[in-house]
């Protein structure tokens, strides 16, 4: 089933259950989907791979707004900020610990033969390629930067 049936399903089920932090963060999630197919370009449906970044970027969007709620010493608004990243995050692959993705860093750097900072731009592609929606882009980037040096 795609993610975006999925997204439909929950909604309805928040609605039923009156679930109003729920049903914010999938009516969002419904709206970047319903954006993302009527930009120029793109074909009539999404791809599954699609999808899941449309979920990560919303996601990444609430923790760094909660992040900065923290900051602010303003917990009554990160709050639903984290209890909406609970609710996108169950449509998301498991995501990897740090020292599997520190695995999958070494072994690609290794088949690339890379040597130093210079590069860093191809062990990021290929690494973030294959953890695509399994691992967050800074836990990558700190690895490989920690792996290079």
């Amino acid at each position: 089933m795609s993610l975006q049936k999925q997204v439909m399903d929950k909604m309805k089920e928040a609605m039923k259950a009156k679930d109003t932090v729920a049903l914010q963060a999938l009516r969002a999630v419904k709206s970047a989907f319903l954006l993302a197919k009527t930009e120029t370009g793109v074909q009539a449906e999404l791809t599954e791979e699609q999808e899941t970044k449309i979920i990560q970027k919303q996601v990444k969007q609430r923790k760094d707004s909660a992040a900065i709620f923290v900051k602010q010493n303003r917990q009554d608004l990160a709050d639903p900020e984290l209890a909406e990243i609970a609710v996108l995050e169950q449509f998301l692959p498991e995501a990897l610990s740090e020292e599997k993705v520190e695995e999958i860093v070494v072994a690609t750097i290794l088949k690339l033969n890379a040597s130093g900072m210079k590069d860093m731009g191809k062990v990021m592609g290929m690494v973030s390629k294959e953890l695509s929606g399994q691992a967050d882009g800074k836990l990558i980037s700190s690895l490989v930067k920690k792996n290079l040096m």
